[in-house]
């Protein structure tokens, strides 16, 4: 039996955390913003960064949800949809649907790789 309590979780944060979203640090004109549908690679380093306990044995739902947060922002390397096109490579905006398109694209990698590949990364 699986268990997906950690797969809802990183997917709940993953929209919460969503840079532009909510909340946006730094912002594009101010320090933080709110609600601006804004992102950038600087915005995503400061949103992602989980703490971490001492003694985690089992370190791949923690890296891979964060690897997998900061390849799927939309708008940072890519947006389905777009704007103006179905399609768009980093244009550093975001919308409602590519957060929920992005969002299930996440939720779809995250649980393949823990859930059904019980794919795992111990530490010493």
């Amino acid at each position: 039996m699986s268990d997906w309590g950690p797969v809802f979780v990183a997917v709940v944060l993953f929209i919460l955390l969503t840079p532009g979203l909510l909340v946006q640090i730094p912002g594009k004109g101010r320090f933080i913003e709110f609600g601006n549908f804004q992102t950038s690679g600087a915005s995503i380093l400061p949103l992602h960064n989980p703490f971490f306990e001492k003694k985690m044995a089992d370190w791949a739902p923690v890296l891979i949800g964060v690897v997998l947060f900061v390849l799927l922002q939309p708008g940072l390397l890519f947006q389905l949809p777009g704007h103006n096109r179905q399609l768009e490579f980093g244009s550093m905006k975001t919308n409602g649907k590519a957060i929920a398109i992005h969002t299930l694209i996440f939720f779809a990698i995250y649980a393949i790789l823990i859930l059904a590949l019980h794919v795992h990364i111990y530490t010493g």
